[in-house]
């Protein structure tokens, strides 16, 4: 999972853009990236570590021009290296950069097939490049036609994409001297949302990934990409828009997982409010609570992501909400860390408890999902320790018990602390709990959906093992699995000892 924005207008799109991978720096905090274009020439510059780190005052103002698009990264693969730090840039035709979130399924294949029919070669290992190669060998076929405008031109490239590029992503990309292009794929799992903002007789425009980037710089909210939709924007703000591929929001899926975690919650994803959605489960989850016969005495979340959850959920059974655990805000999001061994080591530095609310009651902790279980054993621990008289975890979210093939860091299968159809019980023990209790798939999905009607379905494959783009099959998943586990020993063998 990573996050994007891409910037037409105005003199200040390289500060713009970096504005809002601040905004973005939950979505990955590996690496960052922004290319911008001046009209004759392309500037970029492209690191490891948080955007504050990467981007001084200085070095912005060298990224010249009204056209920019900006990236943070948060690898599925690998470890940190600048080499796949995003956006990735071709020079021909045109010269193109691209930036996006997602993952590609079929990217040795695409590798393979790029270099023996386009004759192009990948040098990355980020998928992002076969989206980028593909496009361009696109354009290319088409560049020696004559006639069409070159809206039209990109539409049919894009549909090439969504031909030959398979798995979930959404992005941006500039092409020299033509302006910006964005797209989201044809289930729309990834989200894309596009703001304007007039400057002056001017009209600037900003896709990204969350709407929260467009609250903070000022725009106004145009809307959420639909599945398999491509916006192209020229350099004097003209937007041509049109769903090229696909069968619309009949196929619409997109990841739950942004609701449940990912996400901003003051971002608004395909029209609804992630604050909303995490405070319905917090409901929801208050029910099961109950059903299962618990009776804590107080209710603390798992910060920070958890936190409406868990105050609805106190709310609904009546029970004393307390900060029992304080986030070190400035330890990072220990789910997307790159290796799992930062993960187990960031835990207690990343939360501490306060004995006061906790010693002598009975505790139920909220989280919203548990994946490997080490972030949540280690915290069951820390509590027990100070002095809680009974442990509870309260989840809001169903078992994760199958591999995303789809951009988020839950590729192999042993991972899961609830694989193998564990029972709660068999959980609970293994992460230290007296008792834990998960939502099901239909109490999430009521839950996020809400009353909106512009999403019937998401993609929740996590939890259930249904792939929404019908190609998953186990070979694909094996094939995932390995090429994972060997880019990761290679990204392992280069880190000093």
């Amino acid at each position: 999972m990573c996050g994007f924005i891409g910037i037409v207008g105005g003199e200040t799109a390289a500060f713009d853009a970096a504005e809002g991978m601040l905004v973005l720096q939950h979505r990955g905090q590996d690496a960052a990236g922004i290319t911008s274009f001046d009209g004759e020439a392309f500037h970029s510059h492209r690191g490891t570590g948080l955007v504050q780190q990467i981007f001084h005052t200085d070095l912005i103002a060298s990224l010249r021009g009204s056209l920019a698009i900006g990236h943070t990264r948060y690898p599925t693969v690998g470890g940190g290296t600048e080499q796949d730090a995003q956006p990735l840039y071709t020079n021909h035709p045109f010269g193109i950069a691209m930036a996006h979130n997602g993952n590609v399924t079929n990217f040795q294949e695409l590798k393979r097939e790029l270099a023996e029919k386009d004759e192009r070669r990948l040098g990355t290992e980020c998928d992002v490049e076969a989206i980028l190669n593909v496009f361009a060998a696109a354009l290319r076929r088409r560049k020696p036609k004559a006639g069409g405008s070159w809206p039209e031109h990109v539409f049919a490239a894009m549909k090439d994409v969504y031909k030959r590029v398979r798995g979930s992503y959404s992005g941006v990309a500039l092409v020299g001297g033509r302006g910006m292009v964005a797209f989201r794929d044809p289930y729309g799992i990834k989200p894309a949302i596009l703001g304007r903002k007039k400057t002056g007789r001017k009209t600037a425009w900003c896709v990204c990934s969350e709407s929260a980037v467009l609250n903070v710089m000022g725009y106004e909210i145009v809307g959420d990409l639909e599945p398999g939709e491509v916006l192209v924007i020229a350099p004097d703000g003209t937007l041509d828009r049109r769903t090229v591929t696909g069968r619309g929001r009949k196929q619409h899926r997109p990841c739950i997982f942004e609701f449940v975690y990912f996400a901003r919650p003051d971002s608004v994803l395909d029209d609804i409010s992630v604050y909303k959605a995490r405070i319905r489960l917090g409901e929801v989850l208050a029910a099961r609570v109950t059903a299962a016969g618990l009776n804590p005495d107080v209710v603390v979340p798992v910060p920070d992501s958890a936190r409406p959850a868990a105050l609805e959920c106190a709310r609904a059974l009546d029970v004393r909400y307390r900060e029992g655990l304080l986030k070190n805000r400035y330890v990072g999001r220990t789910f997307i860390m790159p290796q799992q061994e930062n993960r187990e080591r960031s835990v207690r530095a990343k939360l501490t408890t306060l004995p006061m609310e906790l010693e002598g009651k009975k505790v139920l902790l909220i989280d919203d999902s548990v994946v490997r279980g080490t972030t949540t054993k280690a915290t069951v621990a820390m509590v027990r320790e100070a002095g809680a008289k009974a442990v509870y975890v309260g989840v809001s979210s169903p078992k994760i018990k199958y591999p995303c093939p789809y951009g988020i860091d839950m590729q192999t299968r042993n991972e899961f602390v609830a694989r193998s159809n564990r029972s709660e019980k068999q959980i609970a023990e293994r992460i230290g709990a007296d008792a834990i209790v998960y939502l099901s798939i239909d109490d999430l999905v009521t839950g996020v959906r809400g009353p909106t009607d512009r999403v019937s379905k998401f993609c929740h494959a996590c939890m259930d093992g249904k792939y929404p783009t019908g190609d998953i099959t186990p070979e694909v998943l094996r094939s995932l699995e390995g090429e994972r586990n060997r880019v990761n020993r290679k990204a392992a063998s280069k880190r000093p000892c």
